[in-house]
């Protein structure tokens, strides 16, 4: 088959996604060299849309040249296996480059799989036989790290935390059993009159006589909040990161000082794994309700509710020295508490935020040196739809406040009701469904010297909140 030279501009020129080869610049510069002392003599192979089949060092170079255009094959009568079968069989006689091993062995495998003759790609038996016995030993030795892990910390201490697998699922139904209920002292579907409203605002349709149970007109914004599940259609925390983040940034026996204390679930956990919680929540019928929970459940350490205003917390706790700060605070006017109006969910942004800020202020005032804070948090948005950057206005706020951004970690959280919602919301406004949550944490003093105060992590499996063999 006769193939006529192209000559293609450089920028238009696609580099395979999954090459294995890598290109150090010592061999990119070498190359170079050579284009400009004998002309560039091997073109490019590309296919029919201008991928990269063989070429990407020359293309490389011929970038660091400034080469406008490059001569290239259109080699469009290969099937996508026999692509990538040169691609790896070029590279094979390739001098001066290395390999990305994990990917060799993931186009091999893929190859192998498709029935695809290995032979073929330049690699003998006993190379394909070792890059890919290898490739599986990796494999297992990676999960078997993971599982290690696992044992040692409740799960892998990974930036990313999926609420969704069965061993985390598993661990919240046994705190649950346990009698917590911490939806009790709230109102009742506070949640699902504000994503009612918001698909109401997305589709451009308004019903301006639909009231929340107090008497106010919600224009909140849609979706869960992060760190927290729907129940009966009220925001929950979730137990097993409560219980995580106790264990990983807070001492056995420590105390953990929550400026929005809402539910019962924080301090439950809190005295179940031998903590001193001290919360502090505007609304007495929510403390009442999680002090009737807390009389039932715990026993030793029985968690304190402070009712008042937050922004007195520096004097209602003032004899406080607290090992960690942990809190899931109001999201802005997301959910509304009730129509007290020293309630943060019932202030236009700027005020909620200027009071959001002093109340964090004051809570680390009264954190210990060397020690974490944690706020479980996501974002919200305006009444036009774009998000607000409460995430980054809370990382302010704790740098504000003295604190060092120490940590992030995206939670995963059940889909729930969302794909009933998504499609509608999507379609006519390009808003993405919502499942993660945002976990910051934060030190105050050195992370190391915090860590230190807070031990070894003892994760057993035989606790009373443990399901899993």
């Amino acid at each position: 088959m006769k193939h006529e030279i192209e000559y293609l501009d450089v920028e238009n020129l696609i580099p395979y996604a999954r090459n294995s080869r890598t290109h150090s610049d010592e061999q990119v510069a070498q190359v170079a060299a050579s284009i400009k002392e004998f002309g560039f003599t091997n073109p490019v192979l590309v296919d029919q849309d201008g991928m990269i089949i063989a070429g990407h060092g020359r293309t490389l170079a011929a970038q660091r040249l400034q080469m406008k255009e490059v001569p290239c094959l259109r080699l469009s009568h290969l099937s996508e296996s026999q692509k990538r079968a040169y691609v790896i069989a070029d590279n094979k006689l390739a001098l001066n480059a290395g390999w990305d091993d994990e990917m060799l062995a993931l186009e091999l495998q893929d190859l192998k799989d498709s029935d695809f003759n290995l032979e073929l790609t330049g690699f003998d038996d006993q190379e394909l036989n070792d890059i890919l016995s290898q490739a599986a030993e990796d494999g297992l030795a990676a999960e078997e790290a993971k599982g290690k892990l696992s044992e040692r910390f409740g799960i892998a201490p990974f930036t990313v935390l999926n609420a969704r697998e069965g061993w985390w699922q598993d661990r919240k139904r046994s705190w649950l059993a346990l009698g917590i209920k911490s939806e009790l002292g709230r109102g009742d579907n506070m949640l699902g009159f504000s994503q009612a409203c918001n698909l109401q605002q997305s589709s451009g349709k308004a019903y301006p006589n639909e009231k929340s149970k107090f008497g106010k007109v919600l224009e909140t914004n849609i979706g869960e909040k992060y760190g927290r599940e729907e129940m009966d259609g009220t925001s929950v925390f979730d137990p097993v990161l409560c219980e995580l983040s106790y264990k990983w940034f807070s001492p056995p026996g420590g105390i953990i000082l929550d400026p929005f204390a809402g539910g019962s679930v924080r301090g439950v956990v809190a005295s179940k794994l031998g903590r001193q919680y001290i919360g502090h929540e505007l609304r007495k019928e929510q403390v009442e309700a999680n002090r009737v929970q807390a009389d039932e459940i715990c026993e030793d350490f029985n968690p304190v509710w402070h009712i008042g205003d937050s922004r007195k917390i520096d004097k209602s706790c003032h004899d406080v020295q607290a090992d960690m700060v942990y809190s899931c605070p109001p999201y802005a006017d997301l959910e509304v508490y009730s129509d007290d109006p020293e309630d943060l969910s019932n202030m236009p942004y700027e005020k909620f935020l200027e009071l959001y800020r002093e109340i964090i202020f004051k809570s680390c005032s009264l954190l210990k040196d060397d020690s974490f804070a944690c706020f479980v948090v996501g974002d919200v948005r305006d009444k036009k739809g774009n998000y607000r950057n409460f995430v980054g206005d809370t990382v302010e706020a704790f740098r504000d406040a003295g604190l060092n951004y120490y940590n992030e970690a995206i939670l995963i959280t059940a889909v729930g009701s969302l794909p009933i919602r998504a499609g509608k919301i999507f379609t006519t406004s390009r808003k993405l469904g919502k499942t993660h949550q945002n976990v910051l944490i934060f030190v105050k003093g050195d992370g190391k010297k915090a860590t230190e105060k807070c031990g070894p992590v003892e994760f057993f499996i035989d606790e009373e909140a443990a399901t899993t063999d």
